[in-house]
């Protein structure tokens, strides 16, 4: 498996590069759309992109709420500004949610295999306190007085049924450049596979 590096991901792997020693450049706002229908906005870490593809990975836990959302509705936004060159990307696309197991009929075993392994290396790449939320207790549920922690051990190796890695498909790049007057803007679109660009008005 593999695709065409987009081109917007040159830019924005730019922006990333020189905004590095900007600790918060790290986070990015995930959006998904609730079964009711209501937005819902929250703050994550971007994991990398998928080797050899242009998808945006983030974790969650599978008692989450987000994980609810994207289950029943797979469309999700990423908002990410970075404050060092006064840019901000928005990424729109849809997410395939990696499981301990993968069954989904459109995955080929090609896929699934690459997914698997890269669920495998994103809780590797976890640092203990960030392993160890997996093994709290249920988030949103009323917090108990006394906390049921789990069989959290620092040296599990394998991640719990409840790791879920995110996989962000993009199919529409908003890139704004918010330095300069006047402002630059640019849209980049997927059509037919191929990823079309244009300068708008910001």
């Amino acid at each position: 498996m593999g695709e065409a590096i987009a081109p917007w991901r040159l830019v924005l792997e730019k922006a990333i590069k020189r905004n590095k020693e900007v600790t918060h450049s790290k986070y990015i706002q995930l959006a998904t759309v609730t079964a009711q229908g209501y937005p819902a906005n929250r703050t994550v870490v971007f994991r990398g992109f998928l080797e050899n593809t242009n998808y945006l990975q983030m974790v969650t836990d599978k008692r989450s709420q987000k994980y609810e959302d994207l289950k029943i509705n797979p469309v999700a936004e990423v908002c990410w500004y970075f404050t060092k060159t006064r840019e901000q990307f928005r990424i729109r696309g849809t997410v395939i949610i990696v499981e301990e197991w993968v069954n989904d009929s459109n995955v080929g075993q090609e896929e699934i295999g690459l997914y698997s392994e890269a669920r495998q290396k994103a809780w590797e790449n976890l640092s203990d306190n960030g392993k160890e939320q997996f093994f709290w207790p249920t988030p949103g549920k009323q917090r108990e007085k006394k906390w049921d922690w789990g069989d959290w051990k620092s040296e599990i190796i394998n991640p719990p049924a409840n790791f879920c890695l995110l996989l962000l498909q993009p199919l529409w790049v908003d890139h704004l450049q918010l330095r300069g007057n006047p402002q630059n803007r640019y849209i980049y679109s997927l059509k037919e596979g191929v990823w079309e660009w244009q300068e708008v008005n910001p």
